[in-house]
């Protein structure tokens, strides 16, 4: 009995001694777990933070398509310029843009993603400057030049960038971040115009232009703390470097190194004799083989769409849509737009939530059916007001309001942001800056003609005659989305490039229209 007793107690304490270890076990796991979490929270938190300095550019797009807006109204009064000057200095800014689009690719290239975006806010600022101090209509349109060269740039960089560095399953979040900036700079615009429209006209459009400095000046701070792109370093062979900044950005060093094997095999590192020169790009481009021209068609046709729906023109002329609906004081106008700025920067941030949840597809189904809605709804208030008198003004203005504001927040929550996202992603890595480049060419060239001829086009057939326009090409860019574009949400850089290899093979089983409804119950 004493020895079972004994052999008892022995396993007994064999057993306690096996539950110590199981449990150091625990904690050490417990550990480990506590710091992977630890290192994923502080990962997340530096890209987020990446994202949102290089999207700081897009503040001054925004910014100065809000305030130009409401600063035309004085600049008109204050140097007495026609209705053909001020399509002209709207628009131009748009169609100059594309020089720095064109030429960021290059740029960006030969300096770096990161040096790129600090040329674009120089650029910028010299304009906004000269702007501030015009004394006339040409030295107004210099500064106009170099804000649209710096603008050209910065809307073209940014979204690269933010594609480069970000992880796949956020990357049309963070991606969406230009857009967001893009819309809070609209809403800064037209609050400075509601702000300083009380001070005289000589001076009120002055001090509009001229706030859009500021942003130069966190421009400046982000250049000292975010890394150059890791697929930048890469094609410059400057695999260390690269290797520093994947380990920053990613939440273990082993996916850290896939990463860097996956930009190392998709540059061509490993092959010592190939040479990306710009010639040879440029080349490519414009001999496309069949899988780049899908590309491309998917890639600028995104774009395209994005700007001839009218959006800009929407934005630029709000004053000029609510006046024709019967708003008269210049405060009322630019309260109203005050509205839609508002509408536009909130329903970017639900297209934020949502893009990497539901996908790129349903948010473009969603946003262009809309959009065409929207726009049809607001060209025939706009028409039986004027042309018919079945409706009053008091309930032309409350549709005419609604039916913009709806149209903002569809663009907002769709084509606005995936247009970039899927501009950044779907290009293969030795093309990417400069086919990126060539869609943000159509997509400022695109804005420029809509900006410069919406007020002769709208006298020739009326404001809603030109918005009935705007909703056909917005029902075809629906059929563009189902038959051009493919789901790229949750894809690798890499593996969005081979969906583009197997032709038309990419849309089997892809978002179709039908699928819109479970976007609507995910809401």
């Amino acid at each position: 009995m004493g020895e079972g007793q004994d052999l008892v107690a022995m396993n007994g304490k064999g057993n306690k001694y096996r539950r110590m270890d199981s449990q150091e076990e625990e904690e050490d796991d417990e550990d480990v777990v506590g710091l992977r979490l630890a290192r994923k929270k502080e990962t997340r938190k530096y890209v987020f933070a990446c994202a949102i300095f290089a999207s700081l550019n897009s503040v001054l797009l925004g910014y100065d398509v809000g305030v130009m807006s409401g600063a035309i109204i004085f600049i008109q009064k204050d140097l007495h310029i026609s209705e053909v000057q001020q399509e002209v200095l709207v628009g131009c800014l748009s169609i100059v843009s594309l020089f720095g689009s064109l030429g960021g690719g290059r740029t960006s290239d030969a300096i770096g993603r990161k040096w790129t975006m600090g040329f674009a806010a120089i650029v910028f600022q010299t304009g906004a400057i000269v702007m501030a101090f015009a004394p006339s209509f040409l030295v107004l349109m210099i500064g106009r030049f170099l804000a649209g060269v710096g603008i050209g740039f910065g809307v073209m960089i940014a979204p690269v960038y933010i594609a480069e560095i970000s992880p796949a399953v956020a990357r049309g979040s963070l991606t969406s971040f230009p857009e967001i900036f893009i819309n809070i700079g609209i809403l800064l615009g037209y609050v400075s115009n509601y702000a300083f429209s009380g001070l005289s006209d000589h001076i009120n459009w002055r001090i509009m232009l001229g706030v859009g400095i500021l942003p130069s000046v966190f421009i400046a701070f982000a250049l000292l703390v975010i890394p150059e792109s890791p697929r930048w370093l890469v094609m410059q062979n400057r695999v260390d470097e690269a290797r520093s900044v994947l380990l920053k950005i990613n939440e273990d060093e082993a996916e850290a190194h896939q990463r860097l094997a996956e930009i190392e095999e998709a540059a061509g590192v490993l092959n010592a004799d190939n040479k990306n020169e710009n010639k040879a790009v440029w080349h490519e481009l414009l001999t496309p083989s069949p899988s780049l021209r899908r590309m491309l068609i998917t890639g600028c046709g995104i774009q395209c769409f994005q700007q001839i729906t009218g959006i800009d023109a929407t934005v630029y002329y709000s004053p000029t849509i609510f006046s024709d609906a019967g708003i008269k004081s210049d405060t009322q106008l630019l309260a109203a737009t005050v509205a839609v700025g508002f509408t536009k920067t909130i329903f970017i941030l639900v297209a934020i939530l949502l893009i990497d949840k539901v996908g790129r597809k349903p948010l473009l189904y969603v946003s262009t059916i809309g959009m065409t809605f929207c726009l049809f709804i607001l060209s025939i208030s706009l028409t039986l007001m004027h042309s018919l008198g079945l409706i009053s003004p008091k309930v032309g203005i409350g549709i005419a309001i609604l039916a913009v504001c709806g149209n903002v927040a569809f663009f907002s929550v769709g084509i606005g942001p995936v247009c970039w996202v899927l501009t950044s992603e779907i290009y293969p890595l030795r093309l990417r800056a400069q086919a990126s480049a060539l869609g943000a060419v159509g997509n400022r060239l695109c804005s420029g003609v809509i900006a410069m001829s919406f007020l002769s086009v709208s006298r020739a057939i009326s404001v809603g005659g030109t918005f009935f326009l705007f909703s056909v090409v917005s029902a075809l860019s629906v059929v563009f989305v189902y038959k051009y574009v493919p789901e790229t949400k949750g894809k690798s850089l890499e593996e969005i490039e081979m969906l583009f290899q197997n032709g038309r093979e990419w849309q089997k089983g892809e978002v179709e229209l039908g699928d819109v409804e479970h976007l609507v119950q995910d809401k």
